[in-house]
């Protein structure tokens, strides 16, 4: 009942192909490819700094820790 077959996305895989042509859609998938790089990339690239920040914030508070402790000796 709610479900799409095989020959529904056979029908409108024609059409599209039909409205736009093989070469716009080619251009288009690679665009959206491209697009995907990009933002793994960019995701990749925060997730690096982010980590530097979380390990640069440790070694900070372990320092402090550590002279806090030596000052109350």
């Amino acid at each position: 009942m709610g479900g799409i077959s095989i020959g529904q996305l056979l029908i409108v895989a024609v059409i599209v192909m039909l409205l736009f042509g093989t070469k716009k859609l080619r251009n288009i998938g690679s665009d959206l490819g491209k697009i995907i790089k990009d933002f793994k990339r960019t995701m990749s690239d925060e997730e690096k700094k982010y980590s530097a920040f979380c390990q640069n914030k440790l070694e900070k508070k372990k320092s402090v820790t550590g002279k806090n402790k030596a000052k109350n000796k």
